[in-house]
């Protein structure tokens, strides 16, 4: 159980777009959740995910946010390659139980498991709705969020921050210029 509460502004979305989600910026400067073991603690208590926070998971999953980071903020080209190479340690396992079929994830060496499963939810992603993964509009956040809008078109990972300085600063401009 984590010590630490998450610091986060954006919490909540899907496990790949949330990975990325552990950098953002406050008062003009990057912030890192995943700077050490407590942190990715405070991360994996986040997403539910019940696994050791030791240094060799911390060292996957921070591969794995780089991998996704080249793909989401870059292109598929630059990054396909870095996000196959973490989705190497794992795999689908179809299995069948009482309930019916089902699939179960499976790992030779577990921790890359949450690594593997946030790369595992970016392709779940990109087969959906490759369009709604979106990064925010406003120019000073890094954040990045999954558009669920009804008519797709959500333009900031919060319009309570965000949107609302962009609607300030545009007033300011049209207040500065009359």
């Amino acid at each position: 159980m984590p010590t630490t509460t998450d610091p986060r502004p954006l919490t909540g979305e899907p496990l790949a777009l949330d990975l990325l989600n552990t950098r953002w910026m406050h008062e003009g400067a990057v912030q890192d959740l995943l700077t050490d073991t407590e942190g990715l603690s405070v991360w994996l208590a986040a997403n539910e995910l019940n696994h050791v926070a030791d240094e060799a998971t911390l060292r996957h999953v921070l591969q794995a946010r780089d991998a996704l980071r080249t793909v989401v903020d870059g292109s598929l080209e630059d990054g396909a390659d870095r996000v196959d190479a973490v989705l190497a340690h794992g795999r689908m396992r179809p299995t069948l139980s009482p309930r019916g079929p089902g699939e179960r994830a499976e790992f030779k060496d577990p921790t890359w498991a949450p690594a593997w499963l946030a790369a595992r939810n970016y392709l779940e992603l990109l087969a959906t709705a490759p369009d709604r993964i979106r990064h925010c509009a406003h120019d000073s956040c890094i954040l990045h969020f999954f558009d669920t809008s009804r008519n797709g078109t959500r333009r900031w990972c919060s319009m309570a921050s965000c949107g609302n300085r962009a609607k300030a600063s545009r007033h300011y401009a049209r207040t500065k210029e009359g």
